[in-house]
């Protein structure tokens, strides 16, 4: 049955710990972008042969308004193969981004409200 397992699915690593998995824009904050990753490798078990069908879907608030703390859940990564899904990974965000001054939350308030 064992044999079976690693012969039937075989390991798929899409990305390493702390790297950045997607950088979506953030509004009234000192930064504009905000780096989401996963403090641990996402690897997945696929059935073997399927490797190139596997896609992942990030689920995020929008709009993303600071601040924000380093290793703060922001967002979910969805893995899938086809139409079944795999699994679902917390992404954090990897480093802080702070509360922007009050001109630079006047001025992006704007622009969201205009969005």
């Amino acid at each position: 049955l064992l044999n079976w397992g690693y012969t039937a699915f075989e390991d798929v690593k899409l990305f390493d710990a702390n790297q950045p998995v997607v950088t979506p824009r953030v509004w009234k904050g000192k930064a504009s972008e905000l780096k989401l990753g996963s403090t641990q490798p996402v690897v997945v078990a696929v059935p073997s042969g399927s490797a190139s069908q596997v896609k992942t879907e990030v689920a995020r608030p929008e709009p993303l308004v600071a601040p924000f703390k380093k290793g703060q859940a922001v967002a979910t990564l969805k893995i899938k193969v086809g139409e079944q899904q795999l699994a679902e990974v917390p992404l954090v965000a990897l480093e802080g981004v702070e509360e922007a001054g009050f001109f630079g939350r006047a001025w992006d308030a704007m622009r969201l409200w205009i969005k």
